[in-house]
């Protein structure tokens, strides 16, 4: 059984900083990218960063500048750095990742339980 555990969310004001955190437990292989999604409410989930396991970064033109994807592969984290928060930033993260399994499986996608991000103005 694989799991994504989240933690590091909460309240900030607008112009704060919060820093997500997600760990991976259980047995498997490999991870591959590993993300952080978000879900405002009344919208759809979208990706905000995500990272290979050559640590290559991808964001969404919205945080681009602000926030900072980083993980640890020794450690099966991943963590999403959030500076100058503002309040369109609040919504529930997500934790993902692509994991193999075993030896030569298929990747099949883990999803954490999500944490509530809120930014007030």
């Amino acid at each position: 059984q694989v799991q994504l555990v989240e933690s590091g969310g909460g309240l900030v004001q607008s112009g704060g900083s919060l820093r997500l955190s997600c760990a991976a437990s259980g047995t498997f292989f490999r991870i591959n990218t590993m993300a952080w999604y978000r879900q405002a409410p009344g919208k759809q989930r979208e990706l905000v960063a995500a990272v290979t396991s050559g640590r290559s970064t991808n964001y969404a033109d919205s945080v681009k500048g602000r926030f900072t994807i980083s993980r640890d592969n020794a450690k099966n984290t991943v963590s999403l750095q959030m500076n100058s928060l503002k309040p369109e930033d609040t919504g529930v993260y997500y934790c993902y990742a692509d994991i193999r399994r075993r030896v030569g499986s298929y990747l099949t996608t883990y999803w954490g339980q999500g944490t509530q991000v809120t930014v007030s103005s």
